[in-house]
């Protein structure tokens, strides 16, 4: 116990540096074969971890850029949609007060004056804020992309330095550990990717058909927000409904895109994560959302990303110490609790080689 209160307190204290470091990991995970690739091809470490970075970098340009003119286009109607809220608030309020009556003469026009007030004070903050926010964001992004890059260059030196820290006898398991940690993390990344985008595709096309504005920003943005288990969901549903209800006049759209993302989300939780990203982790729900709560209360937002993946890397971990077996046993998805033991593998060293040319 003392052991475990240690290591949440670490974890709550270094989370600056361990948050993009566990980011630099993953992403080292997927970006490992294009960097074996470009070697094979006669490409130097360095310059094949430059390019693959750089890939990385131009996909997600392509996407800000793809939808930078959708977002420009939907801040023009902030405004409109505020002064929206702040009538249709306004009414509810009113409208509250007069069958429970809990302020005298609440006048509409006099609470709308006090909500563009209590606006206008705030900004300053909101701005302050946003500003710190973005800070933090830039500079969290930077220290990922230093340490993947980091990561790329010294894996061979890296392994070889876990493998040696076992007995004799276990570097061999150890190696095939590290192995199956690196093969868990890079089909799980893949598989969120591609689960992204035929949710993506299907939240668009589903958004289009209705008549939503900018159908594409909003269907990939809660594709996006997935990500997050249950929570991203609800929130990326939500965000076009409620632009959905600001927008139109008739009560019947947005209940078409409630019933989109609800009949979306059956499909998804049934049928495509399973099959797509369910195979990678092999985490059972109990411990899925355990690692959401503890996550999100740990690291916040980059808690509930990170630590699914984590337990299901820790399953793998548990599955090769005899002692630790039991715990691979709650945390996996198999209720045979059929937990395979590798043999020892000899000659890790060249096998460590073998693995990165």
């Amino acid at each position: 116990m003392a052991f475990i209160f240690g290591l949440f307190a670490i974890m709550v204290l270094a989370k600056a540096v361990l948050i993009p470091l566990s980011m630099a990991l993953l992403l080292s995970f997927i970006l490992f074969p294009v960097v074996k690739k470009l070697e094979i091809w006669g490409l130097n470490k360095l310059l094949s971890a430059f390019l693959s970075l750089l890939l990385l970098f131009v996909i997600i340009g392509g996407g800000i850029t793809l939808f930078s003119a959708q977002i420009m286009g939907l801040s023009d109607h902030l405004n409109d949609f505020s002064g929206k809220i702040m009538n249709t608030l306004s009414e509810a309020v009113v409208f509250i007060n007069s069958n429970v009556n809990f302020i005298d003469d609440l006048n509409r026009e006099e609470l709308i004056e006090n909500g563009k007030e209590w606006l206008k004070e705030s900004s300053g903050t909101l701005i302050q804020n946003t500003f710190s926010g973005t800070a933090s964001v830039l500079t969290g992004f930077l220290t990922t992309v230093i340490f993947t890059f980091l990561i790329l260059i010294y894996r061979e030196g890296l392994t070889k330095a876990f493998v040696a820290f076992g007995d004799e006898e276990n570097r061999g398991r150890i190696f095939n550990m590290l192995k199956k940690i690196q093969s868990v993390g890079k089909q799980y990344l893949s598989g969120m990717f591609l689960l992204i985008i035929i949710l993506g595709i299907a939240n668009s096309i589903g958004l289009m058909i209705i008549g939503i504005d900018s159908p594409f920003l909003f269907g990939f943005l809660a594709a996006i927000l997935s990500i997050v288990p249950f929570v991203g969901t609800t929130i990326g549903a939500t965000i076009p409904v409620l632009y959905a209800f600001m927008s139109s006049e008739s009560l019947w759209v947005p209940i078409a895109v409630m019933l989109l993302f609800w009949v979306i989300q059956i499909v998804e939780s049934n049928f495509l994560s399973p099959k797509i990203v369910g195979s990678s982790l092999n985490v059972n729900a109990l411990v899925a959302i355990l690692s959401l709560l503890v996550g999100a209360a740990v690291w916040g937002v980059a808690g509930m990303i990170l630590f699914l993946p984590f337990a299901a890397i820790l399953k793998v971990i548990c599955e090769e110490f005899d002692q630790l077996r039991p715990v691979a046993m709650l945390i996996s998805n198999d209720i045979s609790g059929d937990v395979k033991k590798e043999t020892t593998t000899s000659n890790w060293i060249e096998k460590v080689k073998g693995w990165f040319n």
